[in-house]
């Protein structure tokens, strides 16, 4: 489990970016992995999963 900021969440558009704490790497989320409601600067805690274009932040929840 990882620990990091959303820097941008577009909920309309279902999809945004988190910023890992420890990184400081960013990762794309998109709606499907999400589990709660999130918004811009929210601590989440994520998994990592691969995707089309890189690593994607799954099971994001509020911590």
């Amino acid at each position: 489990m990882n620990k990091g900021t959303v820097k941008f969440y577009n909920e309309t558009k279902g999809f945004g970016f988190i910023k890992d704490a420890e990184s400081s790497k960013e990762y794309y989320v998109h709606s499907t992995g999400v589990t709660d409601n999130i918004g811009e600067n929210d601590e989440v805690t994520f998994d990592l999963e691969e995707g089309k274009k890189g690593l994607n932040a799954v099971n994001v929840k509020l911590a």
